[in-house]
């Protein structure tokens, strides 16, 4: 039984070459894959559209934290329950932030969360982007830059939230089982 997707998992071995490779270095690094990986390495080009543009957004050396950029990850899948995303981003919040209790406040209820105002500000505008982005206005984006927040964080945290509202939604579309390993992953001595 295929206990990644509903949809098939190819074999690593007849991946076209640059998607074998990025999924081996990413088993290098974590030591083990992400099913995320083998789930969308089902479609191809669409691995690489997804991956180029997750990159593009959530790699970035300048701006949002990469912790902060988790933040929102955890915080908008949880919205659109997204067991997946929350489980592995919740991992991944984990390690950036070093901050275990952080990640499960988030996933949770980020309202609850130990944040600052801040980074409370990035998730209320992220949160609305993700379920009421039909009413995100001129007010929203001031209160943001009154919290240091550049035009081009409040793009990131916009774009953020809409890759991951279609990360999200193809992960409950392929019932996407997050691995065992990103449960105890950051939970300090466990990795």
């Amino acid at each position: 039984m295929n206990t990644v997707s509903r949809f098939p998992v190819p074999e690593l071995d007849t991946l076209p070459d640059d998607i074998r490779a990025r999924i081996v270095a990413v088993h290098d690094k974590a030591g083990f894959i992400p099913n995320v990986f083998l789930a969308w390495a089902h479609r191809p080009d669409e691995f690489r559209a997804f991956f180029a543009y997750h990159d593009a957004l959530l790699e970035k050396k300048t701006g949002l934290t990469k912790a902060e950029r988790e933040m929102i990850v955890v915080a908008t899948s949880a919205v659109n329950h997204c067991h997946y995303c929350v489980i592995a981003h919740g991992a991944i919040l984990r390690i950036r932030a070093k901050q275990p209790l952080l990640a499960d406040q988030v996933a949770i209820n980020y309202l609850t969360a130990d944040l600052t105002p801040r980074q409370r500000a990035m998730l209320d505008f992220a949160v609305k982007v993700a379920v009421r982005s039909d009413e995100v206005g001129d007010a929203d984006v001031a209160a943001l830059r009154a919290h240091g927040l550049s035009e081009d964080d409040i793009w990131d945290i916009g774009a953020i939230t809409a890759l991951f509202a279609l990360s999200n939604r193809m992960a409950n579309l392929m019932a996407l089982r997050p691995n065992q390993e990103f449960y105890t992953m950051g939970r300090g001595g466990a990795a």
